[in-house]
């Protein structure tokens, strides 16, 4: 059953690939991005969608990380280490 599903996962991730790939071989042709002050980059297509796609996911990361920083220290605080039970005093015998 592992197999088999290690199978699946690897034609899964070869059907990704070559679907990329063959997205990067149909968009060969020169595309032009203008910016600010009339300055503009000419790159393949393929390769403005990856520095597209590249730099969302900075700048979404960017934006987490305060988040995952308090998230850390609100660990730490909370984090204490483990105390030992204090033993009860022993009672008298009859009592």
């Amino acid at each position: 059953m592992k197999r088999l599903l290690r199978l699946l996962q690897w034609l899964l991730k070869a059907a990704v690939f070559f679907t990329l790939f063959a997205f990067a071989l149909n968009n060969q042709q020169e595309t032009r991005v203008n910016f600010f002050f009339g300055t503009h980059w000419a790159a393949p297509t393929v390769l403005v969608v990856l520095c597209a796609f590249g730099l969302g996911v900075a700048v979404g990361v960017l934006g987490m990380v305060p988040r995952w920083w308090r998230h850390r220290q609100a660990l730490r605080m909370n984090a204490s280490p483990p105390t030992q039970p204090t033993p009860e005093p022993e009672k008298p015998y009859g009592t």
